[in-house]
């Protein structure tokens, strides 16, 4: 097998950002989602605009995991006024991590958490942190492994259901 590489998207992978979300995402959490709910969710959080917005924030970032040209993850990471929730100013969010199912367990979840704390680290930002429903616990295992702990919660409104996501953050050593 080829090397999994890690790159910086931009507009011109729009797309493919769009598909790749929707595709991770129904994965994720159809088997536990209300459809109305789940398409609801599709159609608001992965349209055009709003990830056309995201991707041109200046204080937002994607990278794609790819293999032989072909997406495999994707990360999403938030720094400043970008933030879901404005923990501290200097802290790196990490709002998305998605991989898809075929290629749970191979590293590449891995690989894109390396490339947050790697950003978070360059960047000398005292924390990253993230939001993961409570329901998940491959997720909070995989984070737990990474070194983040639990911090709080949150609600999360997916469509007419209010869940809980756990909140965990990793504190950086920045000399």
């Amino acid at each position: 097998m080829n090397k999994i590489s890690i790159r910086k998207i931009g507009l011109n992978d729009l797309e493919q950002l769009q598909y790749i979300s929707r595709q991770i995402f129904t994965e994720t959490f159809a088997a536990t989602s209300d459809p109305a709910n789940l398409k609801k969710y599709l159609n608001e959080a992965y349209a055009t605009i709003k990830l056309s917005e995201e991707l041109n924030h200046p204080e937002s970032a994607f990278y794609f995991a790819e293999l032989d040209g072909n997406v495999l993850g994707y990360l999403k990471i938030n720094t400043g006024t970008a933030q879901t929730e404005i923990q501290e100013a200097n802290a790196l969010e990490v709002q998305r991590i998605y991989v898809l199912a075929a290629y749970h367990g191979k590293q590449v979840g891995q690989l894109l958490m390396d490339k947050a704390i790697e950003l978070g680290k360059a960047q000398k930002v005292d924390f990253v942190w993230l939001g993961v429903w409570e329901e998940n616990p491959r997720a909070i295992r995989f984070y737990e492994k990474n070194g983040f702990v639990v911090f709080g919660t949150h609600q999360f409104q997916f469509g007419n259901e209010l869940e809980t996501d756990i909140m965990m953050k990793l504190v950086l050593g920045n000399e």
